[in-house]
């Protein structure tokens, strides 16, 4: 799958719904709750859950990041499945702490 920053892509299995903040150049798979992810206007089959092991949920305005490929995620719409880059699940992205001041 060709990815680039701005694109919108939902959950075939659950709500969840993304959009790409940091692309890569080369193609990735985008997956939630174990499944391919679909574009935002495609239909989601009807009658399918996560898989085992994919159903640890999305939080809506969290940023998922893959630190092997270096794709970044905002999530917009939270679901039950897991943000994945293949099979690799994708982290949280902790904020920076800011700097002290005196």
């Amino acid at each position: 799958m060709r990815i680039k920053i701005g694109a919108r892509f939902r959950s075939a299995v659950c709500d969840t719904e993304v959009v790409v903040v940091r692309a890569v150049e080369d193609g990735v798979e985008l997956c939630c709750g174990g499944a391919p992810m679909l574009d935002l206007d495609s239909p989601r089959p009807a009658g399918t859950g996560p898989a085992a092991g994919a159903d640890g949920g999305s939080r809506i305005g969290k940023r998922y990041t893959d630190p092997d490929t270096g794709v970044e995620l905002l999530c917009t719409k939270g679901g039950t499945g897991s943000l994945a880059v293949g099979d690799r699940l994708m982290e949280i992205k902790v904020a920076k702490p800011l700097p002290a001041t005196d």
